[in-house]
């Protein structure tokens, strides 16, 4: 069986159809690993694309058609796989919102992934991201960034406003514990759909959560740190610049276990 496909708008794609995209820096996109078939926080990710669609081509596609083209890649794939859903417009950078150029999705499978181990160090970098709330492609400078945080020593960059306050990471979420709260950061960012699906079942769970401006200065102070995305709802941070945190495996624990009390769900 295959574990790796490439479809558009539901069946294989062709490279004449792919090189427009290859080409393209005008898209979104979303992020998700499925488990038997099915996926957490599939709501999520659906809402994902139907705003950045509305956002980027002031349009979106019907849902259940997206939901049809998820199904066809499942189909082609293994029962654990990574997926990526993008969204572009066939008129490429050219596109105007509001005109009848339907967005049009490619949909790719690849091998199950789960993130790093960690503990991770993370150095800081002063960046906001253009259009922070939409999931988009070219973003060449979280790359670039993570590489010189490579270069330096570091594993990976987080990311500090303007206004000096942690937002995010180059392809993470951050998430801290002052040893009875989660603590997420205030600042402007993508909001990711692990972070979402944790959220809500901390919510359920009676979990105390708040939302606050994070600086460097603040990191003393705080029980431990955390980093998020579609792989992983926890990987340890061990220091961010030069700020150690302390170990939290409770908190990891608590991360995991909020996520895997999402249920999984089929497209």
């Amino acid at each position: 069986m295959r574990s790796f496909v490439v479809q558009r708008n539901g069946r294989a794609a062709i490279v004449e159809e792919l090189a427009p995209l290859a080409f393209a820096g005008y898209a979104h996109f979303t992020a998700m690993q499925v488990r038997g078939g099915q996926v957490r926080g599939l709501d999520l990710h659906l809402e994902r694309l139907r705003s950045a669609s509305v956002e980027l081509f002031g349009r979106a596609l019907p849902e259940n058609r997206v939901r049809s083209y998820l199904r066809a890649a499942l189909e082609a794939g293994p029962a654990d796989l990574s997926l990526v859903a993008t969204v572009y417009s066939p008129a490429g950078e050219f596109t105007v919102a509001g005109t009848d150029v339907e967005p049009e999705v490619l949909v790719r499978t690849g091998p199950a992934a789960s993130g790093p181990e960690g503990p991770l160090t993370l150095a800081t970098v002063e960046y906001e991201r253009v259009l922070p709330g939409v999931k988009h492609v070219g973003e060449v400078a979280k790359t670039y960034f993570l590489r010189q945080a490579v270069g330096q020593g570091f594993d990976d960059a987080a990311f500090i406003d303007r206004r000096g306050r942690l937002s995010e990471g180059s392809i993470w979420n951050l998430a801290f514990w002052d040893g009875a709260a989660v603590v997420w950061p205030a600042a402007e960012m993508l909001g990711g759909t692990t972070m979402g699906i944790v959220r809500r079942q901390l919510d359920r769970l009676g979990v105390p959560q708040r939302v606050q401006e994070i600086t460097l200065a603040d990191l003393p102070a705080l029980a431990g740190g955390v980093v998020m995305n579609s792989w992983t709802p926890g990987v340890a941070v061990r220091r961010i610049g030069s700020a150690p945190l302390p170990e939290a495996q409770s908190f990891l624990e608590l991360l995991h276990r909020a996520y895997q009390a999402e249920p999984l769900t089929s497209p």
